[in-house]
């Protein structure tokens, strides 16, 4: 995967350009897509340091050139069933709640363009906080996308439990 590392000016562009455009990836055989906005790079899996006390769907600390950066298992965090990590498997490192987070995924699958008119209200099946992080169902090429709001992904406790201090303060 040493071509996977991609940089945020390979990808960026103003507001306007980016609007409407997700970076879709697989979990379970399911597409999500997040706002290529939100994606900083994506990288390959490394090495993982575990931290004592994280959350079962945080899998540890990477060192991405001299940043610390928690790693959240998008699998585990979506209750699929943990599988181990492959040639395809990769980070999307985004910036959640201020700090840099990689979202683990299985597969990152393409940037896709999806208007307005191709997108649906998420469906509401709970008041959970499921509801609160699906910002709605996109269909591209008769493909079903799950469109995630990448800044509530994670709750605030959450975020703050990966914090950098309470890193510092478990190592």
């Amino acid at each position: 995967m040493d071509n996977l590392d991609i940089g945020l000016n390979q990808i960026s562009g103003s507001i306007d350009e980016m609007r409407g455009r997700y970076l879709t990836f697989f979990i379970d055989n399911q597409v999500f897509g997040i706002p290529i906005a939100d994606v900083i790079q994506i990288v390959g899996v490394q090495e993982i340091t575990e931290v004592p006390e994280f959350p079962t769907y945080a899998k540890g600390i990477i060192n991405l050139r001299g940043n610390i950066v928690p790693l959240i298992d998008m699998r585990i965090r979506f209750h699929k069933e943990e599988l181990p990590y492959n040639d395809r498997t990769c980070v999307i490192v985004t910036n959640i709640g201020s700090r840099l987070i990689g979202l683990v995924v299985e597969a990152v699958d393409e940037v896709a363009s999806i208007s307005d008119e191709e997108i649906s209200p998420p469906p509401v099946v709970s008041s959970d906080d499921t509801d609160s992080y699906i910002t709605g169902i996109g269909l591209k090429d008769n493909k079903i996308i799950v469109l995630l709001d990448t800044q509530k992904i994670l709750s605030t406790a959450a975020i703050e439990k990966l914090s950098l201090e309470d890193l510092e303060n478990a190592l």
